[in-house]
């Protein structure tokens, strides 16, 4: 799943530690469903909605109308701002590879999403079934029912759930802490090379000019956060 070039969503900054968006950022997404509310009902139909995801993104028709089906938990044939506020974090958190992230800062509404028979319980064939939201692999979800299902009813209750979010960020942070490692590595190696180094006859080291990095925005105070 990709957000598509040019999309409206390219210009919005989901923050990196609580994977949701600042108060400005709600506020013009807020005027940006507006507008897509043509009806004026404050809901999106699935007609609406559909457009909304086959233009800001690359997922086929019949994953959107599964995750219409996903957020339209009563049924009601519409979904709200919430619930669009939701699906836009959820896009802007894969599109920054926080997905891992994301489903452990929001553990419970994602686990209240993904339980659609409200049985309080993850069967994974509904795992499965969205596992492209929050990029899921094959083997990764057979692991989880293999290491977190406790119970053994091939299901995952709440507690279970979230003890595989939390391991699934341990792992996350350990694998970056690794790469920054192995970065700071490459940056000593570099800096106790001898003087003169690559200016043999016939070489020329160019080094590329820094760009300031861009300020981050505050997070959102929003119903999301647990």
């Amino acid at each position: 799943m990709k957000l598509k070039n040019g999309s409206f969503l390219w210009y919005l900054y989901l923050d990196k530690i609580y994977c949701l968006l600042s108060v400005r950022n709600v506020k013009v997404l807020v005027d940006y469903f507006h507008l897509l509310d043509v009806h004026h009902k404050n809901a999106l139909n699935d007609l609406l909605f559909y457009h909304f995801l086959y233009y800001t993104t690359n997922l086929r028709k019949r994953q959107i109308m599964l995750v219409f089906d996903l957020l339209d938990w009563d049924a009601t044939g519409e979904i709200g701002f919430e619930e669009f506020y939701m699906l836009v974090c959820i896009l802007l958190s894969h599109e920054n590879h926080l997905e891992k992230q994301f489903i452990y800062r929001h553990s419970r509404p994602v686990f209240e999403l993904l339980d659609m028979n409200g049985e309080l319980k993850i069967g994974s064939s509904q795992f499965h079934t969205f596992r492209f939201l929050f990029n899921i692999k094959k083997q990764e979800l057979k692991e989880i029912f293999h290491d977190f299902d406790i119970t053994g009813d091939e299901r995952l209750n709440y507690k279970e759930f979230k003890l595989f979010t939390i391991f699934s960020m341990d792992k996350h942070q350990e694998k970056q802490r690794e790469e920054r490692r192995k970065r700071m590595l490459s940056l000593e190696s570099k800096s106790r090379r001898p003087e003169g180094y690559g200016k043999e006859k016939g070489v020329i080291l160019k080094v590329p000019f820094r760009t300031p990095q861009n300020n981050t925005l505050a997070r959102s105070h929003s119903s999301l956060v647990l």
